[in-house]
């Protein structure tokens, strides 16, 4: 798996800066409080010491033992805590008050991320991914297949869809295959994509979640020098290196020679990296062909496992629901 770059440095940035900013703000505490209470300052300087007597044992340029300066310590301290007390401060007033203590806010538990800053960089990946928002609504827990109970074809159809789903999520890996959702509107595609995107990022990938419309205008505004760009490369490379891409309501956007273009070559460098795309759209399998060309058809017939979306209308459905509610 690969964590965002973007998103990785922006974390690790922050938890470098929240670790130094604790241990700034102990530092400040220890300052006034050597000031204020007699004997503090030395009893500090002879606990900062232990460090280098320990060295000194280390390279055999001390006669002291280990012990011997360990007994130190425990004494040294147990004199800093009691001269705290004493004159009303916490025994821990001097030392830095981390978020977490298994990684003191460095982000990492000895070589190995810890669960803090895994936790972070989840969050920072749905903001990145674009769906930071949409997961409020939009998780397999949610996912009511009831809607569909009325036929029964339909209903195995959508358990189906459903469990497909949510166990390529399970096990979704950077050479997974990629899919395209077929279907009309109001039958969960998005919702499904957006659970999808969702479980892939928790699990630690690259995911860069997208509407149709708003992935051509990305394309629009640096082909025609509209963008601000970043500085750290185009604004649309995350389109390519992304781990997952997923493209929601292809045939929403306006087609024409550009953005037939930018789909064609978007697909194919995706395809030739062995990159997963998932697609959702409610142009029809038969339509693909003359919206899109036969190269483009081709590529989605070829490179991507289809999955039908059927039944009625969700959102009409609920309404039904809800307005049977008001008349009983």
């Amino acid at each position: 798996m690969s964590y965002n770059p973007a998103v990785f440095e922006k974390v690790k940035d922050r938890f470098y800066n929240k670790h130094l900013a604790a241990e700034a703000e102990a530092d400040a505490r220890r300052r006034a409080a050597d000031a204020s209470i007699p004997g503090l300052a030395e009893t500090d300087r002879d606990l900062a010491l232990t460090g280098s007597r320990l060295m000194a044992i280390a390279l055999k340029q001390s006669t002291e033992t280990v012990e011997e300066v360990r007994a130190d310590v425990t004494r040294l301290r147990a004199l800093h805590e009691r001269l705290l007390t004493e004159n009303g401060f916490p025994a821990d007033y001097t030392d830095p008050k981390y978020e977490c203590q298994i990684c003191s806010d460095t982000g990492y538990d000895g070589s190995r991320i810890c669960s803090c800053m895994r936790r972070a960089l989840v969050l920072e990946g749905y903001e990145a991914a674009g769906i930071s928002e949409l997961i409020k609504s939009c998780s397999f827990e949610s996912f009511n297949l009831d809607y569909f109970r009325g036929d029964p074809s339909v209903y195995d159809n959508m358990k189906r869809v459903f469990g497909f789903v949510r166990d390529y999520a399970e096990r979704f890996t950077t050479s997974s295959e990629s899919l395209i959702f077929f279907g009309n509107t109001g039958l969960g595609k998005t919702h499904l994509s957006v659970a999808l995107s969702k479980r892939v990022t928790d699990r630690g990938f690259y995911v860069l979640y997208t509407g149709a419309v708003g992935l051509f205008g990305d394309f629009e505004a640096e082909r025609f020098g509209t963008s601000p760009g970043t500085g750290t490369g185009n604004p649309t490379d995350a389109y390519y290196s992304c781990d997952l891409l997923v493209i929601d309501d292809l045939g929403s956007e306006v087609t024409n020679q550009f953005t037939t273009s930018v789909l064609y070559d978007l697909l194919n460098r995706r395809i030739n990296q062995n990159r997963p795309t998932v697609i959702s759209t409610n142009v029809s399998y038969m339509d693909l062909g003359t919206r899109y060309t036969d190269r483009i058809a081709s590529r989605l017939f070829g490179n991507f496992s289809s999955l039908l979306f059927t039944g009625r209308d969700i959102r009409m459905l609920k309404l039904e629901n809800a307005n049977r509610k008001l008349q009983s």
